[in-house]
């Protein structure tokens, strides 16, 4: 059997122009909040030392808050990951006695350890629940699906703040639309108007038309080396939403009393302007590479989540194998055609923050960057890939093309 990709490009061409018509809105967007914000070339340029009085950091979270809806952004390189960003957020907004829920079961695995689900005795003591946090998880319906029922039922007005973990994380639950967002907040709020919707953005800046501080959330944060970075930022990450939230958060990220208004940026202005401005089309571009992905693995027999002619909310597609060696294969194989050390093999192998073996594929040009194409997935059932990224269409398409090759279709 010689299986036609070209055949299976021409019949997700209507999934194609609808990406391609959110990849034009949101570039209007962020068109506009270039332009009403006056970016310029002194905005490229940044102060040393304690980075007071920095135009271009001032003038560069004005342009994320206006393009999420936000009242404050929140934009440095000194996140040092996603986690880290999150847990700024709920670090700076949750105290001893107050308490978090998480909406969708248990989160991400790295973000198990910063509540204190997880991690050894020194890595609990420093969790949320260490610090005195308590937390609770409506748990999922049949492990796929938002227990609203559930939810409304555990928000009181003893909840401080829900966390919302738009994207699933290693987990096969549906990723959460914006349209589910909306829900959640709605019931949040309606139990208890003062309770902090915060939603872990991750993977889902730039998919679909509107961000969750459009539909009710409070907070957001996210990882520049993912989508809003463009593929070209280097590190950090940002968090936006209501003044007073995103103020606690910086105070956690630098100190009370400092806030947002210190910490030198080393020169990285221009390259997240010019990172923000790319994002939307070179999403789009990974969105069509996840689309054919789950195309060409469903015509061959695998299980893709999401299929291709679902709606999107996050750039991570899954494919489940069922078997450790099909998983392995999957993404020695993106290993070996990524522009960067694609004469790697890599091995399933305990990292930090996991709690199973973890194999990665990610010759990427920026460590760790998930806007760029790669695969990863733990070493456990159903053994699922979770692909993500890609700066081109043309070099995902490449990688699936081979895989056919190895698989003999």
């Amino acid at each position: 059997m010689n299986y036609d990709i070209k055949q299976a490009e021409r019949s997700i061409q209507k999934q194609f122009e609808e990406i391609d018509e959110i990849r034009d809105f949101n570039q209007r967007k962020v068109l506009k909040a270039f332009y009403d914000n006056r970016v310029a070339p002194e905005h490229f340029y940044t102060v040393s030392g304690y980075g007071h009085d920095d135009l271009g950091r001032e003038v560069l979270d004005k342009t994320f808050a206006q393009v999420f809806s936000a009242e404050k952004a929140l934009v440095r390189i000194h996140f040092a990951s996603g986690t880290h960003t999150l847990a700024c957020a709920l670090f700076g907004n949750l105290r001893a006695g107050d308490k978090l829920i998480s909406v969708a079961g248990t989160p991400y695995d790295t973000m198990q350890e910063v509540i204190g689900t997880a991690g050894d005795s020194e890595t609990k003591r420093a969790s949320l629940i260490g610090n005195g946090v308590l937390y609770e998880e409506v748990p999922l319906l049949n492990n796929t699906d938002i227990d609203y029922q559930k939810l409304e039922e555990m928000i009181d007005e003893k909840t401080t703040m829900v966390l919302i973990q738009r994207s699933k994380g290693y987990s096969t639950r549906k990723s959460l639309t914006i349209d589910d967002i909306e829900r959640i907040c709605k019931i949040v709020k309606s139990k208890n108007q003062d309770c902090i919707c915060f939603v872990d953005n991750c993977y889902g800046e730039f998919v679909d038309k509107q961000e969750p501080l459009e539909v009710g959330a409070d907070l957001i944060g996210g990882s520049l080396i993912k989508n809003p970075g463009g593929g070209i930022v280097e590190a950090g990450g940002y968090i936006a939403g209501k003044e007073k939230y995103v103020e606690r958060a910086a105070n956690r990220l630098t100190a009370p009393g400092i806030g947002s208004e210190g910490g030198a940026m080393f020169n990285q202005h221009r390259l997240i302007f010019q990172g923000l401005f790319m994002a939307p089309s070179v999403v789009s571009e990974a969105l069509k590479g996840a689309i054919l992905a789950a195309k060409v693995f469903e015509d061959i027999g695998f299980n893709s989540i999401p299929k291709y002619n679902e709606k999107r909310t996050d750039i991570i597609q899954n494919i489940i194998f069922g078997k450790p060696e099909h998983l392995e294969e999957f993404c020695k194989t993106i290993q070996s055609l990524s522009p960067v050390n694609g004469y790697v093999t890599p091995i399933p192998e305990y990292i930090p923050g996991y709690e199973d073996k973890v194999i990665m594929a990610g010759g990427t040009f920026i460590e760790g960057s998930t806007i760029e194409l790669s695969a990863d997935g733990p070493m456990r059932e159903p053994y699922a890939a979770y692909m993500q990224g890609g700066l081109n269409y043309a070099h995902i398409k490449i990688c699936l093309e081979e895989m056919l090759k190895k698989l003999n279709i």
